[in-house]
Protein backbone atom coordinates (compact mmCIF):
# COMPACT_ATOMS: atom_id res chain seq x y z
CA UNK A 1 0.00 0.00 0.00
CA UNK A 2 1.29 3.46 -0.91
CA UNK A 3 1.12 6.72 1.08
CA UNK A 4 2.92 10.05 1.22
CA UNK A 5 3.29 13.14 3.40
CA UNK A 6 4.83 16.56 2.76
CA UNK A 7 8.09 17.66 4.39
CA UNK A 8 10.74 20.27 3.51
CA UNK A 9 14.45 20.72 2.86
CA UNK A 10 16.51 23.84 3.58
CA UNK A 11 18.73 24.84 0.65
CA UNK A 12 20.62 27.96 1.69
CA UNK A 13 17.85 30.45 2.47
CA UNK A 14 15.30 28.65 0.28
CA UNK A 15 12.81 26.04 1.43
CA UNK A 16 12.16 23.20 -1.00
CA UNK A 17 9.06 21.01 -0.50
CA UNK A 18 9.92 17.32 -0.20
CA UNK A 19 7.35 14.58 -0.74
CA UNK A 20 8.07 11.64 1.56
CA UNK A 21 6.59 8.55 -0.11
CA UNK A 22 6.32 5.10 1.47
CA UNK A 23 5.24 1.75 0.04
CA UNK A 24 4.60 -1.30 2.21
CA UNK A 25 4.15 -4.45 0.10
CA UNK A 26 4.50 -8.21 0.26
CA UNK A 27 7.97 -9.70 -0.10
CA UNK A 28 11.04 -10.41 1.95
CA UNK A 29 11.21 -8.07 4.99
CA UNK A 30 13.46 -5.13 4.08
CA UNK A 31 13.76 -1.36 4.42
CA UNK A 32 15.06 0.56 1.39
CA UNK A 33 15.46 4.34 1.19
CA UNK A 34 16.04 6.23 -2.07
CA UNK A 35 15.97 9.83 -3.32
CA UNK A 36 19.52 11.27 -3.10
CA UNK A 37 19.75 10.91 0.68
CA UNK A 38 22.86 11.28 2.84
CA UNK A 39 23.97 8.78 5.47
CA UNK A 40 22.20 10.91 8.13
CA UNK A 41 18.87 10.34 6.39
CA UNK A 42 19.55 6.67 5.68
CA UNK A 43 20.06 6.12 9.41
CA UNK A 44 16.39 7.06 9.83
CA UNK A 45 15.40 3.51 8.95
CA UNK A 46 17.00 2.22 12.16
CA UNK A 47 15.67 5.09 14.26
CA UNK A 48 12.13 4.72 12.89
CA UNK A 49 12.05 0.94 13.13
CA UNK A 50 13.29 0.96 16.75
CA UNK A 51 11.06 3.92 17.73
CA UNK A 52 7.95 2.10 16.46
CA UNK A 53 8.93 -1.05 18.35
CA UNK A 54 9.51 0.85 21.61
CA UNK A 55 6.28 2.80 21.14
CA UNK A 56 4.31 -0.42 20.88
CA UNK A 57 3.16 0.13 17.30
CA UNK A 58 3.56 -3.08 15.32
CA UNK A 59 4.49 -2.95 11.64
CA UNK A 60 4.04 -6.23 9.70
CA UNK A 61 7.31 -7.76 8.41
CA UNK A 62 7.02 -6.63 4.81
CA UNK A 63 9.04 -4.91 2.15
CA UNK A 64 9.22 -1.17 2.97
CA UNK A 65 10.42 1.35 0.38
CA UNK A 66 10.76 5.05 1.18
CA UNK A 67 11.39 7.69 -1.48
CA UNK A 68 12.16 11.37 -0.88
CA UNK A 69 11.17 13.32 -3.98
CA UNK A 70 12.35 15.19 -5.96
CA UNK A 71 15.42 12.99 -6.39
CA UNK A 72 17.70 15.78 -7.67
CA UNK A 73 17.77 17.62 -4.31
CA UNK A 74 20.28 16.41 -1.73
CA UNK A 75 18.59 15.57 1.56
CA UNK A 76 20.48 15.69 4.84
CA UNK A 77 19.73 15.90 8.54
CA UNK A 78 17.41 14.03 10.87
CA UNK A 79 14.31 16.17 10.25
CA UNK A 80 12.77 13.56 7.93
CA UNK A 81 12.31 10.99 10.72
CA UNK A 82 8.80 12.10 11.67
CA UNK A 83 7.36 12.31 8.10
CA UNK A 84 9.00 8.95 7.23
CA UNK A 85 7.32 7.42 10.30
CA UNK A 86 3.94 8.90 9.35
CA UNK A 87 4.21 7.77 5.72
CA UNK A 88 5.09 4.19 6.75
CA UNK A 89 2.26 4.03 9.30
CA UNK A 90 -0.18 5.32 6.69
CA UNK A 91 1.06 2.85 4.07
CA UNK A 92 0.68 0.06 6.64
CA UNK A 93 -2.94 1.10 7.29
CA UNK A 94 -2.37 2.53 10.79
CA UNK A 95 -3.22 6.10 9.77
CA UNK A 96 -5.86 6.89 7.09
CA UNK A 97 -4.18 8.45 4.05
CA UNK A 98 -6.68 11.30 3.79
CA UNK A 99 -5.54 12.60 7.20
CA UNK A 100 -2.09 13.41 5.76
CA UNK A 101 -3.41 15.62 2.94
CA UNK A 102 -2.56 19.28 3.46
CA UNK A 103 -0.20 18.41 6.33
CA UNK A 104 3.52 19.19 6.49
CA UNK A 105 5.68 17.29 8.98
CA UNK A 106 9.24 17.64 10.17
CA UNK A 107 11.11 16.41 13.22
CA UNK A 108 13.70 13.99 14.53
CA UNK A 109 12.66 10.78 16.28
CA UNK A 110 14.70 9.13 19.05
CA UNK A 111 14.90 5.36 19.63
CA UNK A 112 12.34 5.68 22.42
CA UNK A 113 9.81 7.30 20.05
CA UNK A 114 10.25 10.82 21.46
CA UNK A 115 10.41 13.74 19.04
CA UNK A 116 13.44 16.03 19.10
CA UNK A 117 13.59 19.63 17.76
CA UNK A 118 15.19 20.63 14.45
CA UNK A 119 16.32 23.97 13.02
CA UNK A 120 14.68 26.08 10.31
CA UNK A 121 11.09 25.73 11.56
CA UNK A 122 9.99 29.34 11.00
CA UNK A 123 10.72 29.50 7.24
CA UNK A 124 9.44 25.93 6.81
CA UNK A 125 6.05 26.76 8.34
CA UNK A 126 5.90 29.92 6.21
CA UNK A 127 6.54 27.77 3.13
CA UNK A 128 3.82 25.31 4.23
CA UNK A 129 1.30 28.17 4.42
CA UNK A 130 2.44 29.36 0.99
CA UNK A 131 1.86 25.84 -0.41
CA UNK A 132 -1.70 25.81 0.94
CA UNK A 133 -1.17 23.40 3.84
CA UNK A 134 -3.68 23.71 6.68
CA UNK A 135 -1.56 22.01 9.37
CA UNK A 136 2.08 21.60 10.40
CA UNK A 137 3.10 18.81 12.78
CA UNK A 138 6.46 19.23 14.42
CA UNK A 139 8.24 18.55 17.75
CA UNK A 140 6.64 20.31 20.71
CA UNK A 141 9.92 22.18 21.40
CA UNK A 142 9.54 23.85 17.98
CA UNK A 143 5.84 24.66 18.36
CA UNK A 144 6.38 28.14 19.79
CA UNK A 145 8.50 29.09 16.80
CA UNK A 146 6.03 27.61 14.32
CA UNK A 147 3.11 29.47 15.89
CA UNK A 148 4.66 32.80 14.91
CA UNK A 149 3.21 32.17 11.45
CA UNK A 150 -0.48 33.13 11.26
CA UNK A 151 -3.26 31.43 9.28
CA UNK A 152 -1.98 27.87 9.69
CA UNK A 153 -2.51 25.31 12.45
CA UNK A 154 0.72 24.27 14.19
CA UNK A 155 0.65 21.10 16.30
CA UNK A 156 3.52 20.20 18.60
CA UNK A 157 3.94 16.51 19.38
CA UNK A 158 6.10 14.92 22.04
CA UNK A 159 6.29 11.45 20.53
CA UNK A 160 5.31 9.22 17.62
CA UNK A 161 2.33 7.98 19.64
CA UNK A 162 1.15 11.59 20.14
CA UNK A 163 1.33 12.16 16.40
CA UNK A 164 -0.75 9.04 15.66
CA UNK A 165 -3.40 9.75 18.28
CA UNK A 166 -3.76 13.43 17.29
CA UNK A 167 -4.17 12.54 13.61
CA UNK A 168 -6.72 9.84 14.47
CA UNK A 169 -8.67 12.26 16.68
CA UNK A 170 -8.03 10.27 19.86
CA UNK A 171 -6.24 13.20 21.52
CA UNK A 172 -6.46 16.97 21.17
CA UNK A 173 -3.30 19.00 20.47
CA UNK A 174 -1.69 20.55 23.54
CA UNK A 175 -3.03 24.10 23.88
CA UNK A 176 -1.92 27.08 25.91
CA UNK A 177 1.30 27.96 24.09
CA UNK A 178 1.73 31.71 23.90
CA UNK A 179 1.12 33.14 20.45
CA UNK A 180 3.33 36.15 21.06
CA UNK A 181 6.65 35.11 22.56
CA UNK A 182 8.50 38.26 21.53
CA UNK A 183 10.07 40.14 24.42
CA UNK A 184 10.02 43.95 24.58
CA UNK A 185 13.19 45.91 23.95
CA UNK A 186 15.26 46.38 27.10
CA UNK A 187 18.10 48.88 27.22
CA UNK A 188 19.43 47.14 30.34
CA UNK A 189 20.76 44.36 28.10
CA UNK A 190 23.40 46.67 26.69
CA UNK A 191 26.35 48.47 28.18
CA UNK A 192 25.81 52.22 28.45
CA UNK A 193 27.60 55.07 26.68
CA UNK A 194 27.63 56.80 30.06
CA UNK A 195 30.65 54.67 30.95
CA UNK A 196 32.73 56.18 28.11
CA UNK A 197 34.75 59.16 29.33
CA UNK A 198 35.75 61.77 26.75
CA UNK A 199 36.12 60.67 23.10
CA UNK A 200 33.49 63.15 21.92
CA UNK A 201 34.56 62.78 18.29
CA UNK A 202 34.29 58.99 18.29
CA UNK A 203 30.96 59.13 20.15
CA UNK A 204 29.61 61.61 17.58
CA UNK A 205 30.73 59.33 14.73
CA UNK A 206 28.99 56.36 16.39
CA UNK A 207 25.76 58.37 16.66
CA UNK A 208 25.90 59.33 12.98
CA UNK A 209 26.61 55.71 12.01
CA UNK A 210 23.60 54.50 14.01
CA UNK A 211 21.33 57.24 12.63
CA UNK A 212 22.01 56.48 8.96
CA UNK A 213 23.26 52.88 9.13
CA UNK A 214 26.74 53.88 7.95
CA UNK A 215 29.91 51.78 8.17
CA UNK A 216 32.36 53.08 10.78
CA UNK A 217 36.08 52.59 11.42
CA UNK A 218 37.54 53.61 14.80
CA UNK A 219 41.30 54.06 14.82
CA UNK A 220 43.58 54.96 17.70
CA UNK A 221 46.14 53.88 20.27
CA UNK A 222 45.50 50.90 22.58
CA UNK A 223 43.24 51.56 25.56
CA UNK A 224 41.55 54.69 24.22
CA UNK A 225 38.03 53.21 24.27
CA UNK A 226 37.48 51.99 20.70
CA UNK A 227 36.07 48.61 21.76
CA UNK A 228 34.07 50.23 24.58
CA UNK A 229 32.28 52.47 22.09
CA UNK A 230 31.71 49.61 19.65
CA UNK A 231 30.16 47.34 22.28
CA UNK A 232 27.70 50.07 23.23
CA UNK A 233 26.46 50.60 19.67
CA UNK A 234 23.53 48.12 19.94
CA UNK A 235 22.04 50.24 22.73
CA UNK A 236 21.59 53.26 20.43
CA UNK A 237 20.50 51.49 17.24
CA UNK A 238 16.85 51.86 16.17
CA UNK A 239 14.59 48.95 17.04
CA UNK A 240 13.76 46.38 14.37
CA UNK A 241 10.37 46.75 12.73
CA UNK A 242 8.14 43.68 12.32
CA UNK A 243 9.34 42.91 8.78
CA UNK A 244 13.01 43.16 9.80
CA UNK A 245 12.40 41.02 12.91
CA UNK A 246 10.90 38.30 10.73
CA UNK A 247 13.87 38.46 8.34
CA UNK A 248 16.41 38.12 11.15
CA UNK A 249 14.40 35.41 12.93
CA UNK A 250 14.30 33.34 9.71
CA UNK A 251 18.09 33.57 9.35
CA UNK A 252 18.71 32.52 12.94
CA UNK A 253 16.16 29.73 12.63
CA UNK A 254 17.99 28.27 9.63
CA UNK A 255 21.32 28.66 11.44
CA UNK A 256 19.89 26.84 14.49
CA UNK A 257 20.55 29.85 16.74
CA UNK A 258 16.98 30.92 17.48
CA UNK A 259 16.17 30.70 21.23
CA UNK A 260 13.44 28.12 21.82
CA UNK A 261 11.80 30.20 24.59
CA UNK A 262 11.60 33.48 22.63
CA UNK A 263 11.86 32.61 18.92
CA UNK A 264 11.24 36.12 17.62
CA UNK A 265 14.23 38.46 17.53
CA UNK A 266 13.27 42.05 18.25
CA UNK A 267 16.73 43.62 18.74
CA UNK A 268 19.37 44.18 16.10
CA UNK A 269 22.08 41.48 15.94
CA UNK A 270 25.60 42.29 17.11
CA UNK A 271 28.18 39.83 15.78
CA UNK A 272 31.81 40.04 16.88
CA UNK A 273 33.87 37.23 15.32
CA UNK A 274 37.44 36.63 16.52
CA UNK A 275 40.19 37.80 14.18
CA UNK A 276 41.13 34.16 13.51
CA UNK A 277 37.77 33.63 11.75
CA UNK A 278 38.17 32.14 8.29
CA UNK A 279 36.75 33.57 5.09
CA UNK A 280 34.19 30.75 5.05
CA UNK A 281 33.10 31.55 8.60
CA UNK A 282 32.41 35.13 7.56
CA UNK A 283 30.78 34.37 4.21
CA UNK A 284 29.01 31.10 5.10
CA UNK A 285 29.44 27.73 3.48
CA UNK A 286 29.45 23.97 3.82
CA UNK A 287 28.09 21.23 1.56
CA UNK A 288 24.65 22.64 2.20
CA UNK A 289 25.70 26.26 2.82
CA UNK A 290 24.70 27.81 6.13
CA UNK A 291 24.65 31.53 7.00
CA UNK A 292 28.01 33.07 7.88
CA UNK A 293 28.77 36.04 10.12
CA UNK A 294 27.87 38.60 7.42
CA UNK A 295 24.39 37.05 7.20
CA UNK A 296 23.97 36.59 10.95
CA UNK A 297 24.69 40.34 11.24
CA UNK A 298 21.87 41.16 8.76
CA UNK A 299 19.99 44.31 9.86
CA UNK A 300 22.53 44.67 12.69
CA UNK A 301 26.23 45.20 13.39
CA UNK A 302 29.29 43.20 12.31
CA UNK A 303 32.09 44.27 14.65
CA UNK A 304 35.66 43.49 13.63
CA UNK A 305 37.98 44.23 16.54
CA UNK A 306 41.67 44.51 15.62
CA UNK A 307 40.68 44.63 11.95
CA UNK A 308 44.19 44.28 10.43
CA UNK A 309 44.68 41.02 12.35
CA UNK A 310 42.02 39.36 10.17
CA UNK A 311 43.40 37.54 7.14
CA UNK A 312 43.50 39.48 3.88
CA UNK A 313 41.16 36.93 2.31
CA UNK A 314 38.61 37.32 5.11
CA UNK A 315 38.58 41.11 4.81
CA UNK A 316 38.36 41.22 1.03
CA UNK A 317 35.34 38.90 1.09
CA UNK A 318 33.41 41.76 2.75
CA UNK A 319 33.65 44.06 -0.26
CA UNK A 320 30.85 42.54 -2.33
CA UNK A 321 28.23 42.21 0.46
CA UNK A 322 29.01 45.73 1.73
CA UNK A 323 28.12 47.05 -1.72
CA UNK A 324 25.27 44.74 -2.75
CA UNK A 325 23.71 43.98 0.68
CA UNK A 326 23.73 40.25 -0.07
CA UNK A 327 26.32 37.53 -0.62
CA UNK A 328 26.13 34.89 -3.35
CA UNK A 329 27.93 31.57 -2.90
CA UNK A 330 28.57 29.22 -5.81
CA UNK A 331 28.84 25.51 -5.10
CA UNK A 332 28.69 22.31 -7.16
CA UNK A 333 25.06 21.82 -6.06
CA UNK A 334 24.07 25.31 -7.18
CA UNK A 335 24.13 29.03 -6.31
CA UNK A 336 23.00 30.26 -2.90
CA UNK A 337 22.07 33.85 -2.07
CA UNK A 338 22.15 35.05 1.55
CA UNK A 339 21.05 38.51 2.80
CA UNK A 340 23.92 40.57 4.22
CA UNK A 341 22.69 44.10 4.95
CA UNK A 342 24.90 44.92 7.93
CA UNK A 343 26.61 47.91 9.50
CA UNK A 344 30.35 47.25 9.51
CA UNK A 345 31.93 48.53 12.70
CA UNK A 346 35.69 48.09 12.88
CA UNK A 347 38.40 49.06 15.36
CA UNK A 348 42.15 49.05 14.81
CA UNK A 349 45.48 50.40 15.98
CA UNK A 350 47.41 52.58 13.52
CA UNK A 351 50.51 50.32 13.67
CA UNK A 352 51.67 47.04 15.27
CA UNK A 353 52.70 48.74 18.53
CA UNK A 354 49.66 51.03 18.38
CA UNK A 355 51.23 54.46 18.93
CA UNK A 356 51.84 55.81 15.42
CA UNK A 357 51.99 58.77 14.54
CA UNK A 358 53.40 59.62 18.00
CA UNK A 359 57.02 58.86 17.08
CA UNK A 360 58.13 59.44 20.70
CA UNK A 361 56.28 56.26 21.69
CA UNK A 362 56.03 54.30 18.42
CA UNK A 363 58.67 51.59 18.09
CA UNK A 364 57.70 50.44 14.57
CA UNK A 365 59.75 50.98 11.44
CA UNK A 366 58.17 52.73 8.47
CA UNK A 367 58.05 49.43 6.62
CA UNK A 368 56.19 47.75 9.49
CA UNK A 369 53.68 50.61 9.66
CA UNK A 370 53.09 50.55 5.90
CA UNK A 371 52.74 46.76 5.83
CA UNK A 372 50.28 46.83 8.75
CA UNK A 373 48.06 49.50 7.20
CA UNK A 374 48.16 47.84 3.76
CA UNK A 375 46.25 44.90 5.22
CA UNK A 376 43.24 47.20 4.78
CA UNK A 377 42.92 47.74 1.03
CA UNK A 378 41.80 51.03 -0.50
CA UNK A 379 38.68 49.47 -2.10
CA UNK A 380 37.61 48.27 1.37
CA UNK A 381 38.34 51.69 2.89
CA UNK A 382 36.23 53.32 0.18
CA UNK A 383 33.25 51.29 1.40
CA UNK A 384 33.60 52.65 4.95
CA UNK A 385 31.57 55.84 5.33
CA UNK A 386 33.07 57.19 8.55
CA UNK A 387 36.59 57.06 9.93
CA UNK A 388 36.96 58.47 13.46
CA UNK A 389 40.00 58.77 15.70
CA UNK A 390 40.05 57.81 19.38
CA UNK A 391 42.69 60.10 20.91
CA UNK A 392 44.60 59.32 24.12
CA UNK A 393 42.95 61.04 27.07
CA UNK A 394 44.58 63.26 29.63
CA UNK A 395 44.48 62.51 33.34
CA UNK A 396 42.03 65.36 33.87
CA UNK A 397 39.59 63.94 31.30
CA UNK A 398 39.81 60.44 32.71
CA UNK A 399 39.47 61.43 36.35
CA UNK A 400 36.80 64.08 35.87
CA UNK A 401 33.71 63.28 37.93
CA UNK A 402 31.40 64.25 35.08
CA UNK A 403 28.77 61.88 33.75
CA UNK A 404 28.76 61.41 30.02
CA UNK A 405 25.59 61.28 27.96
CA UNK A 406 23.69 58.00 28.37
CA UNK A 407 22.70 55.55 25.62
CA UNK A 408 19.01 56.33 26.14
CA UNK A 409 19.56 60.03 25.40
CA UNK A 410 21.56 59.27 22.27
CA UNK A 411 19.03 56.68 21.16
CA UNK A 412 16.19 59.21 21.31
CA UNK A 413 18.04 61.44 18.84
CA UNK A 414 18.86 58.47 16.63
CA UNK A 415 15.20 57.45 16.53
CA UNK A 416 14.17 60.97 15.46
CA UNK A 417 16.63 60.89 12.55
CA UNK A 418 15.49 57.37 11.61
CA UNK A 419 11.84 58.48 11.64
CA UNK A 420 12.68 61.28 9.18
CA UNK A 421 14.28 58.71 6.86
CA UNK A 422 11.34 56.36 7.28
CA UNK A 423 8.94 59.05 6.09
CA UNK A 424 11.20 60.09 3.22
CA UNK A 425 11.75 56.57 1.89
CA UNK A 426 8.35 55.02 2.67
CA UNK A 427 7.58 54.32 -1.02
CA UNK A 428 11.07 53.02 -1.90
CA UNK A 429 13.09 49.85 -1.43
CA UNK A 430 15.56 51.42 1.00
CA UNK A 431 15.18 52.52 4.62
CA UNK A 432 18.32 54.38 5.70
CA UNK A 433 20.57 57.00 4.14
CA UNK A 434 23.34 54.40 4.09
CA UNK A 435 21.23 52.32 1.68
CA UNK A 436 20.85 55.07 -0.94
CA UNK A 437 21.96 53.98 -4.43
CA UNK A 438 23.99 56.41 -6.53
CA UNK A 439 21.08 57.08 -8.88
CA UNK A 440 18.92 58.33 -5.96
CA UNK A 441 21.46 60.77 -4.51
CA UNK A 442 20.47 63.69 -6.72
CA UNK A 443 16.82 63.31 -5.69
CA UNK A 444 17.33 62.98 -1.94
CA UNK A 445 20.63 64.82 -1.27
CA UNK A 446 19.81 68.41 -2.12
CA UNK A 447 22.79 70.72 -1.50
CA UNK A 448 22.93 74.42 -0.75
CA UNK A 449 24.98 76.52 -3.18
CA UNK A 450 27.81 76.89 -0.61
CA UNK A 451 27.71 73.16 0.08
CA UNK A 452 27.96 72.34 -3.63
CA UNK A 453 31.02 74.59 -4.01
CA UNK A 454 32.70 73.05 -0.96
CA UNK A 455 32.11 69.53 -2.25
CA UNK A 456 33.59 70.43 -5.66
CA UNK A 457 36.77 71.76 -4.03
CA UNK A 458 37.06 68.73 -1.75
CA UNK A 459 36.70 66.36 -4.69
CA UNK A 460 39.43 68.13 -6.68
CA UNK A 461 41.91 68.69 -3.86
CA UNK A 462 41.59 65.47 -1.85
CA UNK A 463 41.56 63.11 -4.83
CA UNK A 464 38.65 61.08 -3.51
CA UNK A 465 37.05 58.32 -5.56
CA UNK A 466 33.52 58.39 -7.00
CA UNK A 467 32.44 55.85 -4.38
CA UNK A 468 33.86 58.01 -1.56
CA UNK A 469 32.09 61.05 -3.07
CA UNK A 470 28.76 59.23 -2.89
CA UNK A 471 29.40 58.17 0.69
CA UNK A 472 30.22 61.74 1.73
CA UNK A 473 26.80 62.77 0.38
CA UNK A 474 25.05 59.97 2.30
CA UNK A 475 26.77 60.89 5.58
CA UNK A 476 26.00 64.59 5.03
CA UNK A 477 22.35 63.64 4.41
CA UNK A 478 22.29 61.89 7.80
CA UNK A 479 23.95 64.82 9.61
CA UNK A 480 21.36 67.15 8.05
CA UNK A 481 18.56 64.84 9.24
CA UNK A 482 20.00 64.91 12.76
CA UNK A 483 19.77 68.72 12.55
CA UNK A 484 16.24 68.43 11.07
CA UNK A 485 17.38 70.18 7.90
CA UNK A 486 15.94 69.19 4.53
CA UNK A 487 18.75 70.98 2.66
CA UNK A 488 22.33 69.76 3.17
CA UNK A 489 24.24 72.84 4.32
CA UNK A 490 27.94 73.64 4.12
CA UNK A 491 28.58 72.69 7.77
CA UNK A 492 26.99 69.28 7.26
CA UNK A 493 29.33 68.59 4.35
CA UNK A 494 32.34 69.87 6.27
CA UNK A 495 31.74 67.33 9.01
CA UNK A 496 31.11 64.51 6.51
CA UNK A 497 34.32 65.34 4.60
CA UNK A 498 36.22 65.39 7.88
CA UNK A 499 35.39 61.73 8.40
CA UNK A 500 36.87 60.94 4.96
CA UNK A 501 40.03 63.03 5.46
CA UNK A 502 41.17 61.03 8.50
CA UNK A 503 41.94 57.88 6.51
CA UNK A 504 44.29 59.94 4.33
CA UNK A 505 46.30 60.75 7.47
CA UNK A 506 47.28 57.10 7.82
CA UNK A 507 46.90 55.65 4.29
CA UNK A 508 49.04 58.11 2.35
Amino acid sequence: MFSSVLSASIQGMNICPIQVEADVSDGLPSFAMVGYVTSQVKEAQERVRTALKNTGIAIPPKRITVNLAPADIRKEGAGYDLPITAAILSAAGKIPRNLLRGVLMIGEVSLSGKCSPVSGILPIVMKARELGCHTCILPVQNALEGMLVPDIQVIGVESVRDMCEILQGKRKPVDGIQKNPAQPYSEEKYEDFQDVQGQEGARRAAEIAASGFHNLLLIGAPGTGKSMIAKRMPGILPELDKHESLEVSKIYSIAGLLPAEHPFITTRPFRSPHHTASAQALAGGGKNPKPGEVTLAHRGVLFLDEMPEFSKKSLEILRQPMEDRYIRLSRVQGNYCFPADFLLLAAMNPCPCGYYPDMNRCTCSQGEITGYLRKISQPLLDRIDLCAEADPMSYEELSANRKAESSSEIRRRVEKAVQIQKERYKNTDFRFNGDLPAKALEQYCILSSQGRELLRKAYDQLGISARAYHRILKVARTIADMENSEIIQKEHLQEAIGYRVLDKKYWR
